[in-house]
């Protein structure tokens, strides 16, 4: 069904001062498909012959992302700040605790209608969230500031410096179905984004809390998966049973997608330092 209002999420703090990084001018708001890919540093050596290891890339493509001109983000009630960590380690997934069976040409209202209440009510200056996905598998931009930048937001009360939050649009109760393409999409999305900084997403990161009003107090190194749950860094009921249940199947398959990436393409001739570094081992 179409969602003529939505109100702003439950389950979501108001992030403190202390979260965020000094202001800084923003930057242009990069489209859908136009941010590139990083590229290999051609400046670094291959490994010299006889290593034991090789150091693999956990590139992911950049998934298709709508930009906030799209779904017409009204830039002038913004912060017009954005504020930047240093890189992401790490990705909180959210729920947004707004109705399911939605017709996703609505969506766009639906997103208004969260950034009003998040301005306006939570008084957060933004969306909190980096990203939000919806049941059709489309990813849309949040917080403003750059869809490729360390942006920090305001989703995980503590934990929001270095992180990206992922909000799936739509209530996930224990026993309501998550969406396939939604799941897909989330995975892509935390698989490129995790791969910026080359975290694997199956890993464990150590994340150091800035707020008393998380689950640890201020100052606390606390360690999570690269992928993990609102309700893992704040009292919440959030991102709701079900797909909690469905993390570990995402961070599998964001796994996975780095994985492929990292493959040479069929018919590639790997460098002769590797060629031989394979041949040594036989």
């Amino acid at each position: 069904m179409a969602v003529s209002l939505i109100a702003a999420p439950s389950g979501l703090p108001k992030a403190g001062a202390d979260d965020e990084t000094a202001p800084q001018s923003p930057p242009a708001v990069w489209p859908a498909g136009s941010v590139p890919e990083p590229t290999t540093d051609s400046t670094q050596p291959f490994p010299a012959l006889g290593a034991t290891s090789v150091a693999v890339s956990r590139g992911a493509p950049r998934p298709a992302i709508v930009p906030r001109t799209q779904w017409q983000a009204d830039e002038t009630t913004r912060d017009p700040h954005a504020h930047y960590a240093e890189k992401v380690t790490a990705v909180f997934i959210h729920h947004t605790d707004t109705p399911n069976g939605y017709d996703c040409t609505n969506v766009p209202r639906t997103l208004r209608n969260l950034y009003t209440g998040q301005i306006r009510d939570r008084r957060w200056g933004d969306l909190g969230y980096n990203f939000l996905v919806d049941a059709c598998g489309t990813i849309y931009e949040g917080r403003a500031g750059g869809s490729d930048r360390p942006v920090i937001g305001s989703h995980t009360l503590g934990f929001n410096r270095g992180t990206t939050g992922v909000a799936a649009i739509g209530t996930f109760g224990r026993g309501t179905p998550v969406p396939p393409a939604m799941e897909h999409a989330i995975a892509a999305l935390a698989a490129w984004k995790l791969g910026l900084s080359g975290i694997d997403p199956t890993s464990k990161v150590r994340l150091t809390s800035t707020n008393d009003k998380s689950r640890y107090t201020k100052g606390t190194s606390a360690e999570f998966d690269a992928i993990s749950g609102h309700r893992d860094g704040y009292t919440t009921s959030c991102p709701g049973e079900a797909l909690l249940a469905r993390l570990p199947a995402i961070r599998n398959l964001a796994a996975s997608l780095q994985a492929q990436s990292s493959q040479p393409p069929m018919g590639t001739r790997l460098p002769i330092g590797l060629q031989n570094l394979g041949n040594a081992s036989h």
